[in-house]
């Protein structure tokens, strides 16, 4: 069950890697001083993202307890 949780354990790395980014877009799009449609709309997009890295990132450590779990 070690590779359980090494695959977990990187799906988790890889899902808060993608939260890191989305923080980054944030940012780089607040600063980049668009109007306020543009903006949202970016952050419409930056939406899907960042439900997308939670969803990888919460299963990942899903594989890790699972495999801590099995014998």
């Amino acid at each position: 069950m070690g590779h359980l949780v090494w695959a977990g354990a990187a799906a988790t790395l890889a899902g808060v890697g993608f939260l890191l980014g989305c923080i980054l877009a944030v940012l780089a799009a607040r600063r980049a001083g668009a109007d306020e449609a543009a903006l949202r709309a970016r952050l419409r997009r930056l939406i899907a993202v960042n439900l997308g890295a939670l969803a990888l990132s919460a299963a990942g450590l899903m594989l890790v307890v699972l495999g801590i779990l099995l014998p």
